[in-house]
């Protein structure tokens, strides 16, 4: 091959080269799994109640509740008055004379019993507060409007004894929630999230699960409320009435510590 020809094959190869290993502009098409996931989450909010679902403001709830210890009733059932408020702030009254009181306001929490009110005991109030961060309505609010945030669809199961599809919802924090939703109603029929006890180093899980619902000012509202550690039962609510946007105070939420149990008696 002669010189001159063998310089233009060289430069048109080295072309060719360049244009085949330069990043492609392309936008990269969306996983076929995170679209599945949303097309999940966006039919499970519209059955749910689509925009009154998510947007509203406070709820106010009574019934019956119930604790258990190794999955086992650890007392009878008590009455209770639920009191909610967005983005943080709850109150839930025990007893008929409704004079066990529990508040959570932001990150404080309160206890009021015959002896007076004082702050919530500090594990007590740990644990609430990690709940709150996995809680359903601060996923579909805040996760889901987050950058970063990644959708995955983990395929049918079964929860509850229903078929359903399950979706992790994983947010930039490295926190994810795991939502099982009914394959054919398409409401939520369970919760969950894992977590590191920083003392054990073991994973624990949390859940909860919903069912029998109804329809409460367009908002599909369970009627069960179990919550679960580890697979076994702690607590469950049986909840007879619920209604939403009834324009709770704040005040509802307000207490003033008037002891500390911790505090040596003169």
């Amino acid at each position: 091959m002669k010189p001159k020809y063998f310089l233009a094959f060289s430069l048109v190869l080295c072309a060719a080269c360049t244009a085949q290993s330069a990043p492609t502009k392309a936008r990269v098409p969306e996983d076929a799994g995170d679209k599945k996931a949303r097309a999940v989450l966006d039919r499970m909010i519209q059955a749910m109640g689509g925009d009154a679902f998510l947007n509203y403001r406070d709820m106010s709830q009574s019934g019956r509740t119930a604790a258990f210890y190794h999955g086992n009733p650890s007392s009878m059932s008590t009455p209770y008055w639920l009191f909610w408020k967005w983005p943080d702030m709850e109150r839930v009254e025990f007893t008929k004379q409704r004079d066990v009181v529990l508040i959570h306001n932001g990150d404080k929490g309160y206890e009021t019993t015959y002896k007076g009110t004082r702050l919530e005991d500090p594990e007590d109030l740990k644990r609430y507060l990690r709940d709150h961060q996995y809680a359903l309505q601060v996923v579909l609010r805040r996760w889901l409007r987050q950058p970063g945030t990644v959708l995955i669809y983990d395929g049918v199961g079964i929860a509850d004894q229903k078929q359903v599809d399950k979706v992790t919802i994983l947010n930039p924090n490295n926190q994810s929630v795991t939502l099982a939703i009914d394959t054919f109603s398409h409401l939520l029929v369970r919760k969950s999230y894992q977590w590191r006890d920083p003392e054990t180093r073991y994973i624990d899980e949390e859940a909860e699960v919903y069912s029998n619902y109804h329809l409460v000012q367009g908002i599909q509202t369970p009627r069960s409320l179990v919550t679960m550690h580890n697979g076994d039962v702690t607590r469950q609510r049986f909840i007879d009435n619920t209604a939403y946007n009834t324009g709770i105070a704040d005040s509802q939420f307000q207490a003033t510590v008037t002891y500390d149990p911790l505090e040596k008696r003169k």
